[in-house]
């Protein structure tokens, strides 16, 4: 059965090794080396109450996992976060990621965030989808940004804001 629960310190070895597969075999991150598990669990307790990281489970096993990142240490931005988003190779396109985006959206608004951020890699359609799906906007390109596997990508921002101010008509 799938089940999402915040992420605890016992789970760092699966977050690790599924971050790893991302950096080895996707742009989904720009990461080129791989991490050791002390490596995030370092990552992992930079997290806090309005910054969470959560796993999805299957028979108790972590097939997925999500956080909420601080976008900035400027405190101007503390009412900002980005979304990070990774589900195991084998358990991809079966809805473990637009649940854990749905719970983390969920609980970004819950701890009182005002924005959230995605940068999205070119060419990755089904994620772009999974957050248009869930209210998030296209909001520009960053061409060029980053290199991997020896081309240049672009990066798709989106952002959803909760509770939007309209400041002009």
């Amino acid at each position: 059965m799938l089940n999402i629960r915040p992420a605890s310190v016992n789970d760092i070895s699966a977050i690790t090794e599924i971050y790893n597969e991302a950096i080895l075999n996707t742009s989904a991150t720009f990461d080129t080396e791989i991490k050791s598990v002390e490596e995030r669990l370092i990552w992992f307790k930079g997290h806090d109450e309005k910054h969470p990281v959560i796993v999805a489970t299957f028979n108790d096993n972590v097939i997925g996992w999500a956080s909420l990142n601080r976008w900035s240490d400027r405190i101007a931005y503390d009412c900002t976060a980005e979304v990070s988003l990774y589900v195991h190779t084998n358990f991809r396109n079966l809805g473990t990621g637009k649940l854990l985006l749905e719970v983390l959206t969920m609980e970004g608004e819950k701890v009182g965030l005002h924005t959230l951020l995605a940068r999205i890699t070119e060419g990755n359609e089904k994620s772009i989808y999974l957050h248009e799906r869930l209210g998030f906007e296209n909001v520009g390109v960053l061409r060029e940004v980053g290199e991997k596997f020896g081309k240049y990508l672009d990066v798709i921002m989106m952002q959803k804001v909760f509770n939007a101010v309209k400041k002009w008509d």
